[in-house]
């Protein structure tokens, strides 16, 4: 299984980007997908979920209202949008395949890539 994240980069307060997670190695649309974010110092944090199908999403507060998560089943890829950034958006972003319900958790997820640093300058 591999999770290919991409898109980082050094960004300024209130702009966008668009992370990309391609996969492969695994039956994409039975997995739920997942981005989770670490920044120096702090804890993975869970920022968004999508359902299988993509019908339902999750967001972590930090996130919600400027973030959102989508996916391509035909393209095997999940994608997440980030809208005003902040400079405590600043982190390594991982995507994440796992199984359940929307997990929040990092161990509910099995399949991990490596991550993409976003640097938010204010």
């Amino acid at each position: 299984v591999q999770l290919q994240a991409s898109g980082g980069g050094l960004m300024q307060a209130g702009d966008s980007l668009r992370l990309s997670c391609a996969a492969s190695g695994l039956t994409f649309n039975t997995y739920v997908m997942g981005w989770f974010r670490q920044a120096p110092g702090k804890e993975r944090e869970f920022v968004a979920a999508i359902s299988r199908r993509g019908g339902s999403t999750r967001y972590g507060d930090s996130v919600k209202g400027r973030f959102t998560i989508s996916r391509d089943n035909a393209k095997n890829t999940v994608y997440l949008q980030m809208n005003s950034l902040k400079p405590e958006d600043t982190a390594d972003y991982y995507c994440a395949a796992g199984t359940g319900a929307l997990p929040n958790i990092a161990q509910e997820y099995g399949h991990w890539g490596q991550g993409t640093l976003v640097t938010v300058s204010s």
